[in-house]
This record gives structure tokens, C-alpha cells and sequence, in this order.
């Protein structure tokens, strides 16, 4: 039967004034058909390069530019330049997803700011290789900031504008995969260029603008007929930020629980090197450094992310259900923590990563997928995505907040990673709470 075929359907106000669910256009409506293997490549490479450019600068290279700008002040100066990077992108995302909902492109919806947000950023990147102070470099990286979360917004929601419901969490795990690549790529670019931050700027540049040329040519984006647009209007498009729990309770919750656990894992990686210096005691007990004890962590947890969102994302897949398999990876996470509360020896370290990167692997690839089974309406796919990604950012700023204390005034880092544990294991109850998703 085709869309011309459908009996007409109740009108929804998402659409301009005449239009119905049934002469919804082929850009919004739930796709059917499998997505390629080259698509799934296009997409996996934009994460691969986004992920690239935020996390190189983040781990190592914006620190060395703080610090060749006062050695003594180095640590106020990241804090404000990643501070103000963490605040744009808080706004970013939603902000260009909205954007890209509303665009009549013959290119389609995602691809233009996917492109422009590219762009955009490794321009930023390439001009922060050369910034001349710290108010510029805290412009630049903002602006890096801002690129790399429209081409996220985009390319995210283009998952469920493409992507058939028995194919999603696949293709979810796939794109996760991507994501922990880039930061790997990103880990390792800083680490070759040794000390010279510029040209590991420019590297990441290269790598931004690198990933998104075969989703480019083979995106296969649908373009949003200009009728289907809906007028705009400042008001209306300010307040579409709000999504009432009590008209979408199931996005509510899936929100809530994506913002859980990420704050769960925030709080078990964030002192990961003192954890490392001054509860095990690597040092002395296996003749490391705590900094190479924590690429030796990182490097496990993220083999471990790799093969799991992969795995994950298919089972789920294959079952037909989500719900059962967040709240595993929900638990296995706890566990992960619990392992680093009770064991503090370099074996139960190790343990614990490997633990904690099988839950959260599962989880990015299934929650995602769920996450798109839970979207409000098929118009504003990716304001709503971006408005879930918040639940991804604001963790790296309410983790620290939540660990502080527990670290310092109420029990050390046995409490830490409890208290991790049980904001975790909150994230697998809430979403019981989702009913229109098995």
C-alpha cells in the first residue's frame, strides 16, 4: 500500500495547518527499508572524526596549550576554556537539531549541517593551533564545540529518520563503536605528536573533515518538502525546547535514565588516577605510574565498549526487546563499581574496567536505540535527540559536584564508587517506567 493509498489520519499538530499523519511526506515517515552497509560506514565515520576532534583537545592537547600560556595558572586556564566548551555544548545540540529539522534542502535534512558543523569546527581547530591568548583559545575551542555537536545533532537524528526499528540498535552499536574509536584516535594523535599541540590540531582537522566525505556522497537523506515546514515562530520555537513529562512520559523517563547512568559513570572514571595514586597504590605495588595505569584502564574499558555496543546492538535487535537489556547493562555497570569499591588492588582495577566497559558498550548501542523508539514526534527528530543528548553533557558537570564529597568528607572512594553504584542501579529501575517499548 502506498502513503497515497493510507486511510487519513488524525490531524497532528506537528504538522502545518491541513496536513495529517497520512500525507506526512517520505522524509518523516518510519522508514522500512534497511539502511546499506556503505550508509552504516558514513555514519560510523562522522563519529569516528567528531569524536576525534573533541577528545584529542580534551585529553591532552588543551592542556599543553594552557600550559604554554603560564605553567602556573594552567589549571584555571583548562577549566575556563572547557567549562565554556561544556556550556556551548549544552545548547548546541538541541539548538542544530532544531536548525536541521526545519531544513527544505535538496541535499535533505542532516546532511547540510552535518557538513557546516565539519567544516566549521576543524576551521576552529586549525585557527587554535595558532591562538594568541587565552581569551581567543576559549573562543575557538566554543566554536569547536558548537560545529562538532550540529554535525553530532545531525547525524544522530538522521539514525531514526533512516533506520528501521529492527535494524536500529545494530546500527546504534555501530555508531557507539565509532564514537570510542575517535576517542582512542584522538588519545593517540595527542600522544604522537609529543608536546607540539598545533600540529595535533591540525591532525584532528584533518580527521573531522576526513569523516564525514563518505557520508557526503552516499547519505541517501530525504528532503523535507518547504509545505511540510511548519511557519516559524520565535515563541513557538523556544517552548518546543520543553517536552512535557506529562504528554511524553516515556521520553521523560528514557531522559532521566540516560542521565543516571551517565552521571554513575562519570563518577567512577573522574578520579581515576588519584584512585590509582592513593587507594592501590600502583606505584609500589606494580612498579607503574598512575598515568600509565590509567591508559592501561582506559585502553581495556574501551576494547571492551567496542565489542559490546556491537553485540549489544544486535541481540537487542534480534530479541525485538530493549528494555531487558538496558537494565542488564543498567546492573552490570553497578557491579563495575562496586568491584572498584571493594577491591582497591591493581587486579581488581583491571576487573572493574573490563566490567564497566561491557555494561556501558550494551548500553550505549540499546539505550540509543530505545531512545529513538521513545522520539515525540518524527518532525523534530533532532531537536529531541539533541534535547537527550543534555542527559550525555550535563553529567560532566554534575559528576564532580556529586564525587567531591563523597571523596573528601564522607568515606573516600569506597563511598565514591557506592554511591556511583547506586545512581546506576536508579537508571535500570526508572526504566521499568517505560511502557512503549518492550
Amino acid at each position: 500500500m502506498s502513503l497515497s493509498d493510507m486511510p487519513a489520519a488524525a490531524p497532528d499538530p506537528t504538522f502545518p495547518s491541513g496536513a495529517s499523519k497520512g500525507a506526512q511526506p517520505a522524509s518523516l515517515a518510519e522508514p522500512e527499508r534497511r539502511v546499506r552497509p556503505v550508509w552504516i560506514a558514513g555514519v560510523v565515520l562522522v563519529n569516528i572524526g567528531i569524536n576525534t576532534a573533541f577528545f584529542g583537545p580534551i585529553q591532552v592537547l588543551l592542556g599543553q596549550q594552557a600550559a604554554a600560556f603560564s605553567e602556573g595558572d594552567k589549571e584555571a586556564i583548562l577549566a575556563l576554556v572547557t567549562g565554556a566548551g561544556a556550556a556551548v555544548s549544552l545548547v548546541a545540540n538541541p539548538l542544530f537539531g532544531a536548525f536541521s529539522d526545519r531544513t527544505a534542502s535538496r541535499l535533505g535534512r542532516r546532511v547540510p549541517w552535518v557538513l557546516v558543523g565539519a567544516v566549521l569546527g576543524a576551521a576552529a581547530l586549525i585557527a587554535l593551533a595558532g591562538a594568541p591568548s587565552v581569551a581567543v583559545m576559549t573562543l575557538l575551542w566554543c566554536l569547536v564545540q558548537a560545529g562538532c555537536n550540529g554535525a553530532y545533532a545531525a547525524v544522530t537524528a538522521a539514525i531514526p529518520d533512516r533506520v528501521p526499528v529492527p535494524q536500529r540498535g545494530t546500527v546504534g552499536g555501530l555508531a557507539a563503536m565509532g564514537q570510542t574509536v575517535g576517542i582512542l584516535l584522538g588519545a593517540v594523535i595527542a600522544a604522537a605528536v609529543a608536546g607540539n599541540y598545533a600540529v595535533g590540531y591540525l591532525i584532528c582537522a584533518a580527521a573531522l573533515l576526513a569523516g564525514v566525505v563518505l557520508y557526503f556522497f552516499r547519505n541517501d537523506d530525504v528532503p523535507l518538502p518547504a509545505q511540510a515546514r511548519p511557519p516559524f515562530s520565535l515563541a513557538g520555537f523556544v517552548k518546543g525546547f520543553w517536552i512535557s513529562p506529562a504528554l511524553y512520559p516515556d521520553f521523560a523517563w528514557a531522559w532521566l535514565t540516560r542521565l543516571l547512568v551517565n552521571i554513575g559513570n562519570h563518577m567512577v572514571t573522574l578520579y581515576l588516577l588519584y584512585f590509582l595514586q592513593d587507594a592501590v597504590h600502583v606505584r609500589e605495588t606494580q612498579g607503574i605510574t598512575p598515568e600509565s595505569g590509567v591508559l592501561v584502564l582506559t585502553g581495556l574499558y574501551a576494547v571492551m565498549v567496542i565489542i559490546t555496543s556491537v553485540i549489544g546492538g544486535r541481540l537487542s535487535d534480534r530479541a525485538g526487546k530493549r528494555k531487558p537489556l538496558v537494565i542488564l547493562s543498567s546492573l552490570i555497570i553497578a557491579a563495575a563499581s562496586l568491584i572498584l569499591a571493594f577491591a582497591p588492588t591493581w587486579a581488581g582495577a583491571l576487573i572493574g574496567a573490563s566490567v564497566l566497559g561491557v555494561g556501558f558498550g550494551c548500553y550505549l548501542a540499546v539505550d540509543f536505540a530505545l531512545i529513538t523508539q521513545v522520539l515525540p514526534t518524527a518532525l523534530h527528530r533532532g531537536k529531541d535527540l539533541g534535547i537527550i543528548n543534555i542527559a550525555n553533557s550535563l553529567p560532566q558537570v554534575l559528576a564532580p559536584l556529586i564525587a567531591f564529597p563523597f571523596v573528601v568528607l564522607w568515606g573516600g572512594y569506597v563511598s565514591l564508587y557506592v554511591a556511583a553504584a547506586v545512581i546506576g542501579l536508579l537508571g535500570a529501575v526508572f526504566v521499568v517506567k517505560i511502557k512503549g517499548v518492550d
